[in-house]
């Protein structure tokens, strides 16, 4: 008698799939659709996309990278939380010029709803700038984010870091310095959420 022949189940079908949506900040816009088995096992997935993908209107916003970490899952719907973003490697390359200088603050800040985010703040000169005004800089990059975040929630000040308007915001008051061609957030990454900071004060359960 011939050999009964095995059906070969497409795994593929059986998975079941999920929209990933982006953070409530940037619309909750869809980004990516995945396979639930991948959102369950990697906890936490980040999914890479660009600042164009979401809002469709300026091809130069190719070169920002937005990356969203799957936060929970309900339906057919994956959310995210804001994880961060940052420059491409082409475009921060084709912002470094000879006979310009560069002030660069790299700092965390506390948002006014308890999240820790580190921002990468970065400012081009037209000519060469001495240490002082590179210092002077710093201070009112630092200045600027500081009060930037403490007077916003995670979800506002991830938007403006993203959109430049944080950045705008510094060079308003950095050009009383010198004269600038640029300045940027060139990355931001979050460092914590309230939530994951409570879990780490609390005491250990008694045995």
């Amino acid at each position: 008698m011939p050999k009964k022949v095995a059906k070969v189940r497409d795994k593929w079908k059986l998975k079941s799939w999920v929209v990933v949506t982006a953070s409530p900040s940037f619309g909750n816009a869809p980004i990516a659709r995945v396979p639930l088995t991948d959102i369950q096992k990697p906890a936490g997935r980040v999914i890479e996309t660009t600042l164009y993908d979401i809002l469709k209107q300026d091809p130069q916003h190719y070169a920002f990278k937005l990356f969203f970490q799957v936060d929970r899952v309900e339906g057919d719907t994956a959310h995210t939380v804001f994880k961060g973003h940052e420059y491409s490697r082409e475009f921060l390359r084709s912002l470094i010029r000879r006979g310009s200088s560069m002030s660069d603050l790299i700092h965390d800040y506390t948002t006014k709803d308890g999240y820790v985010v580190r921002v990468y703040c970065t400012a081009l000169s037209q000519g060469k700038m001495n240490s002082s005004k590179k210092h002077d800089l710093r201070l009112i990059m630092d200045r600027v984010i500081a009060e930037k975040a403490a007077g916003m929630n995670y979800e506002g000040f991830a938007q403006e870091l993203v959109l430049q308007k944080v950045a705008s915001d510094v060079y308003n008051e950095a050009k009383k310095v010198t004269h600038l061609r640029h300045v940027g957030v060139r990355k931001s990454k979050l460092i914590s959420r309230p939530e994951e900071r409570k879990s780490e004060l609390l005491p250990p359960l008694a045995a």
